[in-house]
């Protein structure tokens, strides 16, 4: 039988992190890593005792000196969407994973924060684009406060955007239009899921999934509650790593006619 040692050790070696300590007997416990607790079993009728010391991981101690690139005004230019576009295929090219996963950052009613990951599906009409159930918690929050933050990360390359500016609805044919594109289950899917409500189990979710696949068929139809939002930006900075933390952070503000571009201390 193994030993069982938390996913958090992976991080570090696990053979100065683990010690075992036997009275004697003979065991050859190896390790697996699994949950946040450890396991300790010999797989013998009498059960070898041990003690498994783990020292806790020092997050402040996590660096990383950015070294990859730099980001000057010449360089990025005055159009901060051309530029993000740039970006955005450099994250596609290296093969990152999910490239268009941004932070959708919104306000509650009561004034607090609120974020979770969505997908970027859309990037027209000076705007980001991306898909949801018009009942979901967020576009509650939108529709009381037609504004969010967007965030983007592309660790491997040092690079990190942040959007901010004014929601509003995409059009019911772009919705369509996107829709229809979506593999058949998420398209069923958005007929079986009211989205951020509470559910009784699982299966209550499978079985609406077989109801909607039994009522639609293979040609669901867009649900008028699901469809898209943009995101119209009116700031957008870009972060490229550098070394000695002195990164470069460029700022671009909605002008009259344009964009202002400033830079900003790291």
């Amino acid at each position: 039988m193994p030993l069982r040692v938390s996913g958090d050790e992976k991080m570090h070696d696990i053979g100065d992190r683990c010690q075992r300590f036997s009275e004697g007997k003979r065991a050859a416990l190896p390790l697996v890593c699994e949950s946040s607790h450890f396991i300790l079993s010999s797989g013998t009728a009498r059960a070898t005792r041990a003690v498994v010391e783990s020292r806790a991981m020092n997050v402040a101690q996590l660096r990383q000196e950015y070294m990859r690139s730099g980001l000057s005004e010449q360089d990025a230019g005055a159009d901060p969407l051309r530029l993000f576009s740039a970006w955005l295929e450099d994250a596609v090219r290296a093969g990152l994973p999910l490239p268009n996963a941004m932070t959708l950052a919104t306000v509650t009613p009561e004034g607090a924060p609120d974020a979770r990951i969505v997908l970027l599906k859309g990037l027209e009409h000076g705007g980001f684009a991306f898909y949801t159930n018009y009942s979901s918690r967020k576009a509650r929050q939108l529709a009381a406060r037609p504004a969010a933050c967007l965030v983007f990360q592309w660790s491997e390359l040092e690079r990190q955007v942040r959007i901010e500016g004014g929601v509003e609805k995409v059009s019911a044919a772009d919705s369509d239009a996107y829709f229809s594109s979506r593999p058949l289950g998420a398209r069923l899917s958005a007929w079986a899921s009211e989205q951020s409500a509470t559910v009784a189990s699982r299966q209550v979710l499978e079985s609406a999934m077989q109801e909607a696949r039994k009522r639609h068929g293979d040609s669901p139809p867009r649900p008028a509650h699901w469809g898209g939002y943009r995101v119209l930006a009116h700031r957008m900075e870009f972060w490229q790593g550098r070394a000695d933390r002195l990164h470069d952070r460029l700022l671009y503000t909605r002008a009259d006619a344009g964009w202002k571009i400033e830079r900003l201390a790291p």
